[in-house]
């Protein structure tokens, strides 16, 4: 028997055939796509849980609505006996934690990753006993309190900070907003074990949910490429992941490029906390490498991993352009048969355009590359397959020879 709550929430009824892309699998629902002759979004309040249905009534989902965005609804549940609500968000989170715990000995992961987890709008990475969320929609941000009570039961940590600081609430109209739940104190940094290395990364002015648990796979990749007594190069290093995991892993020596002082201070502190050794370089990734060809440096391996260039669908020409000049700039740092690992994490730039900019860099400096080995997020990034959106991180590993 259907929950009575439940048939009573307010219907989204979908244009004839525009619940076959839901049925395949994906879970957003676009404004363009609503019948708003009989359900009108306006008389909707933002951010409700609603029952959606197709053009002959049958159940889709249930799911919560923002008539104002684009995506203005976004379905939690295809089982018409379990409504949003507290069983519906424990027995998500209970899922999750099991696919972690079966992938990490340890508890430093992604815990929750959107849609893949079957929680659109809701992103949870763990630092041990601390968790730190981010909520990019509506529907989500009006059931905090239901979350933080779900968390507590499955979970039971000792801090729960929402950094609620990503662009993504601007789509949905919410405000920037950094805070702890229950008034808890908002801890300066959080810990990450990786790799035998114990690290830190600043938490409140730090970047996204403080750390970038989508390269664990592809930085534990590299250990098998690094030659001994390396000369590491990390581009937009951040705290040090990289350079630092390859100096744990027996490279001679590493330097950290990046456009923030206090990353590099972080940088630095990380190296003396784990008894290594690093250099810093303060710069523009792209004027920083310059730099440093000028000076003569060279390296056996460079790691360029920048944010994202392509924001937008139609930044894609000139975030191709900037992908191939980086490339050939990291390039014009490498020894002959030296390593290149190139990553981005732009969503919008197509799976299978990463060959094509490494090679066009190589071509334009008279290099020659060979793929050794293409890496993805790290499988606590799981990729729905009726979702591409949730396959966004592309990395290379490059020989790069003269």
């Amino acid at each position: 028997m259907h929950d009575p709550v439940a048939t009573a929430l307010p219907v989204l009824r979908l244009k004839r055939n525009e619940d076959k892309r839901l049925r395949a699998g994906h879970l957003w629902v676009f404004s363009n796509e609503v019948d708003t002759a009989a359900t009108p979004l306006t008389s909707f309040t933002p951010g409700a849980a609603v029952r959606i249905v197709n053009h002959r009534e049958a159940f889709v989902g249930y799911g919560c609505i923002n008539p104002q965005a684009l995506i203005c609804a976004r379905i939690l549940s295809r089982n018409a006996d379990i409504p949003v609500g507290h069983t519906l968000l424990v027995k998500r989170l209970r899922s999750a934690l099991a696919l972690r715990q079966r992938l990490y000995a340890g508890d430093c992961y992604r815990l929750v990753f959107g849609e893949s987890d079957g929680l659109p709008g809701l992103v949870i990475d763990r630092y041990g006993d601390v968790l730190v969320g981010q909520i990019a929609t509506l529907g989500m941000e009006l059931m905090r309190a239901e979350i933080e009570a779900a968390i507590h039961e499955v979970i039971a940590p000792r801090v729960l900070v929402w950094k609620n600081d990503s662009s993504a609430r601007d789509l949905e109209g919410l405000p920037h907003e950094i805070s702890a739940a229950g008034g808890a104190e908002i801890p300066p940094h959080v810990e990450v074990v990786e790799a035998g290395l114990r690290l830190q990364a600043p938490l409140a002015d730090g970047q996204k949910t403080g750390w970038f648990y989508d390269q664990t796979g592809n930085r534990e990749r590299l250990r098998r490429y690094l030659p001994k007594g390396a000369r590491v190069l990390d581009v937009c290093s951040y705290v040090g992941a990289w350079g630092l995991t390859a100096l744990h892993h027996g490279a001679a020596s590493a330097t950290c490029v990046d456009s923030s002082q206090a990353a590099l201070d972080w940088v630095q502190r990380n190296a003396a906390a784990n008894g290594l050794t690093v250099t810093t370089h303060r710069g523009d990734a792209f004027a920083a490498l310059d730099q440093l060809r000028a000076a003569g440096e060279r390296f056996d391996v460079v790691i360029v991993d920048p944010p994202a260039f392509i924001k937008r669908r139609r930044d894609l020409p000139q975030g191709e352009a900037a992908y191939r000049k980086i490339n050939q700039l990291a390039m014009r740092m490498l020894g002959d048969d030296g390593l290149l690992v190139s990553c981005s994490c732009s969503w919008h730039l197509p799976q299978d355009s990463m060959p094509a900019i490494v090679q066009a860099a190589a071509s334009l400096i008279d290099r020659e590359a060979r793929i050794l080995e293409f890496g993805g997020q790290s499988p606590d990034h799981p990729v729905h397959p009726a979702i591409p959106e949730t396959r966004y991180l592309k990395a290379v590993f490059c020989r790069i020879t003269r």
